[in-house]
């Protein structure tokens, strides 16, 4: 049952992830032309293209992308009661449980990018479409860090600032919400 249980939640967490990726890929107005944006289109897509009909982007915001992350989240927790045998799901547990998962996909994705970023940082030749990406993601985050925080002689500490908050966020969320 183990196995089943990992395989369903790989499944399911990747999805996911690429449909979480693609609402924060729009929102933060990334280049749709770079490579690892066109793949994450064309994985999200054939899921997407229907909720676009019903649900048409508010600007930036790409509604419908947001709606299908939290029908994906959902979608995982009943496929795994399902599986497990449990009797029926409570709906505002269900809603809830979707809602941080949605929102725990978003920081651990935030967290692994600026972790990749820094790296990136200390080997890049630059002009590469996969660190430009990133930047494009980051940036939003780290520009108002970097607006507070005063010059530290070449060290940009906006992207251990950003860290520290999210895992702080994190653990929050774990406190508030750890039953669910």
């Amino acid at each position: 049952m183990n196995a089943m249980h990992f395989l369903i939640g790989i499944v399911f967490d990747l999805l996911l992830m690429v449909v979480v990726l693609r609402f924060w890929m729009q929102a933060a107005g990334a280049d749709f032309y770079n490579p690892l944006c066109q793949f994450v289109v064309k994985a999200t897509n054939p899921l997407l293209v229907p909720f676009q009909a019903i649900l048409p982007a508010k600007g930036k915001w790409n509604i419908a992308a947001l709606v299908l992350a939290l029908v994906v989240a959902a979608a995982k927790y009943v496929v795994l009661s399902l599986v497990v045998g449990l009797g029926p799901l409570n709906p505002v547990a269900l809603s809830i449980a979707a809602l941080m998962a949605v929102i725990k996909e978003f920081l651990n994705l935030a967290f692994w990018i600026l972790i990749i970023r820094a790296i990136l940082s200390w080997f890049s030749q630059g002009n590469n479409p996969a660190e430009y990406i990133l930047f494009q993601l980051t940036e939003p985050f780290l520009r108002p860090i970097r607006n507070i925080l005063p010059p530290m002689g070449g060290l940009d500490l906006s992207v251990l600032i950003a860290i520290i908050a999210i895992q702080f966020i994190n653990l929050l969320i774990a406190d508030v919400f750890g039953r669910f």
